[in-house]
């Protein structure tokens, strides 16, 4: 069993993958996946276990669905964090993160802020990678994740990153 920070990794990197690649067709996405779960003819009870496989790529396109939930136009955020990454500064990346996750938070109590950071932290990550392909690497998104305590027990807590 892989441990939290290489499952992150992969994870991450099959979001890279989908986010970068230029062939869709070897992307799987949770909607095929669910159809096709949903279509087998299993009994009910093992439907509704828990699932026991880690897939980055399932994970990955769930990542992506939660960053999608993101509203912010981070051309009118302000945050100075933000403003540096903007301007290329990578480092920045985790401050900006954390603290559009905590405005997001304020703004919608009932998400919590783990939830909300995930969601920010690809939504960043796409918008970037959109801008400036160039300026994003896996590590960065990795590193924001696995150094945070909060995001982590959050995530280990809902059972890993195979139930999330």
């Amino acid at each position: 069993m892989a441990t939290f920070e290489q499952q992150t990794e992969r994870v991450v990197e099959a979001l890279f993958l989908d986010l970068l690649g230029d062939d869709e067709s070897d992307c799987r996405s949770l909607e095929t996946d669910s159809a096709a779960a949903l279509s087998a003819p299993e009994p009910v009870w093992v439907a509704r276990d828990p699932p026991t496989q880690f897939d980055p790529v399932i994970v990955a396109s769930r990542l992506r669905r939660m960053g999608d939930q993101c509203n912010m136009d981070f051309e009118r955020v302000s945050s100075e964090a933000l403003v540096e990454v903007l301007k290329g500064k990578m480092e920045k990346f985790g401050a900006a993160v954390d603290a559009l996750s905590r405005s997001w938070h304020d703004q919608n109590p009932e998400l919590v802020y783990e939830r909300a950071f995930l969601c920010v932290s690809v939504k960043l990550l796409i918008h970037i990678a959109k801008k400036v392909p160039a300026m994003v690497r896996p590590s960065h998104l990795t590193e924001v994740i696995n150094g945070n305590s909060r995001v982590r027990n959050y995530i280990e807590a809902c059972g890993g990153w195979v139930r999330m």
